[in-house]
């Protein structure tokens, strides 16, 4: 199980070309990759997500590539032939003009410096290419590795949360066959004490309302649902795959049954157990929400 937190960074020294990736990585409801690469890298950037998709499937990745080196800092010179004539013409124009004096010489055209534009190298070559997606790859593994390291131990506090929900449905399980018999005696004594100055009444028929609003506070099967996704949580956790919005799926479903007990309950200790088990509900959910 993979947490969506992780940091990696690599790097790559050779003669012509230094190679620097850094990945951060948090928690996000999606796989969204955002690039900040050199130009020259622009026309491979689908590669490079690929890499990093083949490892990482949620979460919100920033990845920065910094190259340098005499490959990576090609620069090409390039002469605005047109506008250098341009020059040359309108400046004798103006000597026969004026009657001016001197030479048109390579130090004034210096001048212009829009005759003259530096430009980067587009793409990189296919070696430097090559140099870079393995960096990367190694930059990925890291950051998969530190995801995988902090996974495991959320996992392992997962497990521990559930096993004590487990723990405390049981015991709510027990409780429930008491909190039915005193719920049952309590309404029949009740029911006594309102009748005691009459005898006409129909006492099957009165047994028979007590069994039904008693069944009424029953939690039987909120506790066979809390049970069953409880099962399916600790299932689940151990798929080696993205688990964390079925997770958190789960988490709900036994969030809304606690909410249930909560209020058809009337006894003190069950209602008192219900706060606790959503309280750990509710740190499970925060844990989940950083889980691939």
């Amino acid at each position: 199980m993979l947490s969506m937190t992780g940091y990696g960074r690599e790097e790559l020294h050779k003669e012509d070309i230094e190679v620097s990736v850094e990945i951060k990585t948090i928690n996000h409801r999606y796989l969204d990759i955002s690039f900040y690469i050199p130009k020259s890298l622009l026309h491979i950037e689908d590669q490079l997500k690929m890499i990093i998709q083949e490892k990482m499937k949620r979460g919100k990745i920033a990845v920065s590539i910094h190259v340098t080196g005499k490959k990576a800092n090609e620069k090409q010179l390039h002469t605005d032939w047109d506008l250098a004539r341009q020059y040359i013409d309108q400046l004798r124009q103006l000597q026969s003009t004026y009657q001016l004096s001197g030479d048109i010489s390579i130090e004034m055209l210096g001048q212009f410096p829009d005759i003259f534009t530096i430009q980067e190298v587009e793409e990189a070559d296919s070696e430097s290419e090559e140099s870079i997606k393995l960096t990367l790859a190694k930059a990925v593994d890291k950051t998969v590795q530190m995801r995988l390291n902090e996974g495991t131990a959320l996992k392992k506090d997962l497990l521990e949360r559930s096993e004590k929900i487990q723990y405390k449905i049981k015991q709510l399980g027990e409780r429930r066959k008491i909190v039915i018999i005193e719920y049952q005696e309590r309404i029949l004594e009740r029911i006594n004490k309102y009748l005691e100055n009459t005898s006409v009444y129909d006492e099957s028929r009165l047994y028979q309302e007590i069994a039904i609003l008693a069944e009424k506070g029953d939690i039987s099967e909120e506790l066979t649902r809390l049970h069953s996704h409880l099962k399916q949580f600790q299932y689940i956790i151990e798929e080696n795959q993205p688990v964390g919005r079925k997770l958190d799926f789960i988490v709900q479903e036994m969030n809304r049954e606690l909410n249930t007990i909560g209020s058809k309950s009337n006894d003190p200790w069950i209602s008192e157990q219900i706060v606790y088990l959503k309280s750990e509900a509710e740190k499970m959910k925060e844990q989940i929400q950083n889980i691939e």
